[in-house]
């Protein structure tokens, strides 16, 4: 890899205006592209010390061996020659998104003599008018089915066409009134045609002309006693209205607008487009891709629209445009979606109503599109299969790691610290292995001393289970987990690999546990989350696997669970603290005796001062608990004052807490 001081313009050799530049790899091949309004500022940023760069930006400037640039006179230029540097060179570093599937299109073959309505699936071609995109062909042709009553459009190929006009005899679709078939010349080239224009203009949203002609036409068949006419006519309103059905009006004001909405993690993003036509949803798409670069929501939204107009005009571009940001050039890309639909584009972000909902509504979808994306992935036999491979090559293992557990460390600047231990066998979680431990050994924030301690004690109780001289220490501090008859459940398996959410003082930790316990063959790594990379005992330089590694990808997977779950474990438990009162502190007093405690003194402060006695007359409580509830209050401290957090005002002692309420002064138990 070439140091990027090696191939650094002289000072002054940049020029201060708007333009696109490309870094090339040593074999002249172009890795990436970018566009500017100051090329000097922004590839000055590029050769700065690689220790402050982002690590896919410091990973591409390494692998570059030269860059060029090409100065414009605008940023709309700027942007139209990036879009057509990314489509020609298919840089390596650059976001691509790739579809989730090829996504079928309504479309009608205006540039033939006989327009065709049929389903189309890849790159758009001239001349013919696309609607959708659908999320399956089965809606297309449902669609078209029940619109060919109204508009007889031809749908056949090119080689039935002709095969009919050689026979003189149309197809099944022109004898049951589904086709004007032109083909045996019932209807004139000039007719069919206009039955296309029709056909989309009806689906282009301009629904109302249509249904308001059908129903006067109703009408006046019905006032001519021409009922059979008059009930084909009602049939074909009722057939168009079920065709409008299927696309829900989601803004009331007849919107044509395109909504784009982002999910992403570290490394993956999700784009969801729904494209609204008349106030109505037509179609919808989405895009995956990898996060290559270093960018931000406001780049792949760039890269979003670029992708989605960059080959379109006219019509296709709708007159508004919503996004979750916007991105940086707004003016810039403002001016181009412009120049695209030859009429001005709103660009802009939902801020309520109607439209704010919907963009929630594509934002969900993004989620689930992306969350679906990491689950095909992660449940394939052959991707895990690979990754573990991977992994083990990289770790230098003996076999593929067909048990993985992972530790992570939680707390809340030092309070409530927690640990988690998340299990995947064969590359997939096993929950029902998951365990929770509580840092007790000492108090305070020290993640390497906290890893230690829960390796060991797993570890140890491995040992145990070996031994056979124990199952569960209750003074380990952790809940035991149960099988499903109430037994403890065994550490009895041990695993192949160990991860740690951490760098290498947790490695070194969590190795020097093992090394105390006497056990060799279970391997450590660690993951450390800001540059991705694997650390391991006693090197001083990490393992980097390849970005779009399986195995990175599954050990990211199960450090982000074990994350996850001891946040969760944390969480839970700080709210139980939080939530806690004095009545916590009594032993074996349930729920169901503390609330009633509560509502018959009114609260926990009346019930201070109660006698032995008066606590006895609650029912359920007997005298023995009644003195163990007085000695309890007696010595914990009084609360505060309840204080209105609306008003500021302190609370009357008289005031009665709610009934089945179990607080003192509004503190939970």
């Amino acid at each position: 890899m070439a140091a990027p001081s090696s191939y650094r313009p002289e000072p002054g050799q940049i020029p201060d205006s708007p333009g696109v530049y490309k870094f090339r790899d040593e074999h002249r091949r172009v890795i990436y592209v970018g566009k500017a309004k100051s090329l000097r500022q922004r590839l000055a940023s590029y050769f700065q010390d690689i220790a402050n760069l982002h690590p896919r930006t410091a990973t591409m400037v390494t692998t570059a061996a030269s860059v060029e640039w090409t100065v414009v006179s605008t940023e709309v230029e700027a942007l139209q020659l990036e879009y057509s540097w990314i489509k020609e060179f298919d840089p390596r570093f650059n976001v691509k998104y790739r579809d989730d599937k090829s996504y079928p299109s309504l479309a009608v073959t205006m540039n033939e003599q006989y327009p065709r309505v049929q389903v189309m699936r890849g790159p758009k071609k001239k001349g013919v008018r696309y609607f959708g995109p659908y999320g399956h062909a089965w809606a297309i042709r449902e669609t078209v089915d029940l619109m060919l009553r109204v508009f007889p459009v031809r749908t056949c190929s090119a080689g039935v066409f002709k095969r009919s006009a050689q026979i003189g005899r149309p197809c099944l679709l022109g004898y049951i009134g589904k086709c004007s078939a032109p083909c045996v010349g019932r209807v004139t080239p000039e007719e069919h045609r206009e039955l296309a224009e029709d056909f989309c203009d009806f689906m282009a949203g301009r629904t109302g002309t249509y249904l308001t002609r059908l129903e006067q036409q109703m009408h006046e068949a019905a006032e001519e006693m021409e009922y059979e006419k008059a009930a084909r006519l009602r049939d074909d309103i009722g057939a168009l209205r079920r065709a409008m059905e299927k696309n829900a009006v989601v803004l009331a004001d007849a919107t044509d607008a395109d909504l784009i909405a982002v999910a992403e993690d570290e490394l993956e993003a999700a784009v969801q487009i729904f494209h609204v036509r008349g106030g109505r949803v037509r179609g919808q798409r989405g895009w995956v891709t990898d996060k290559v670069e270093a960018v931000d929501t406001a780049g792949l939204v760039e890269h979003a629209l670029q992708q989605l107009y960059g080959e379109e005009k006219g019509e296709a571009v709708p007159k508004e445009v919503l996004v979750p940001v916007l991105p940086e050039d707004t003016g810039a890309l403002g001016q181009w979606l412009a120049g695209r639909r030859g009429s001005n584009v709103s660009l802009r972000v939902p801020q309520r109503g109607d439209k704010k909902a919907l963009m929630e509504t594509v934002h969900r979808n993004a989620q689930q599109s992306l969350a679906l994306h990491k689950t095909k992935r992660a449940s394939d036999l052959t991707t895990r299969s690979r990754a573990l491979e991977e992994i083990a090559e990289a770790l230098e293992l003996d076999g593929a790691p067909l048990r993985i557990e992972c530790f992570d460390i939680s707390h809340l600047q030092g309070d409530d610290v927690v640990a988690s231990m998340v299990v995947f066998e064969d590359g997939l979680a096993r929950k029902s292995e998951y365990r929770r431990f509580q840092i007790k050994s000492f108090e305070g924030q020290d993640d390497v001393r906290s890893m230690h301690e829960v390796v060991s004690r797993r570890f140890r109780r491995y040992l145990q289970e070996k031994l056979k001289t124990g199952e569960w220490s209750p003074e380990d501090g952790e809940d035991p987990p149960t099988e499903d008859d109430g037994r403890p459940r065994r550490f009895a398996y041990p695993p192949q690999l160990v991860v740690v959410d951490g760098g290498q003082p947790q490695v070194a930790a969590a190795k020097r546990a093992l090394e105390e316990l006497g056990i060799d063959d279970v391997a450590v790594c660690g993951l450390a989350k800001r540059l991705e990379e694997v650390w391991l005992p006693g090197e001083d330089d990490p393992v980097v696997l390849p970005r779009t590694s399986e195995g990175l990808y599954l050990l990211q997977r199960v450090r982000d669970e074990a994350h996850r779950f001891a946040i969760q474990y944390q969480r839970n438990k700080r709210g139980k603290r939080l939530k806690s009162g004095p009545l916590d502190e009594v032993p074996g007093l349930g729920e169901s005796r503390k609330q009633a405690l509560v509502k018959h003194f009114g609260s926990v402060k009346k019930l201070r001062q109660a006698t032995i006695d008066q606590i006895c007359e609650v029912p359920g409580i007997g005298r023995k608990t009644a003195e163990t509830v007085a000695a309890a209050l007696a010595q914990a401290p009084p609360a505060g004052p309840a204080v209105n957090t609306a008003t500021g005002e302190i609370m009357e002692d008289e005031t009665p807490a709610p009934a089945g309420a179990a607080s003192e002064r509004g503190t939970e138990l």
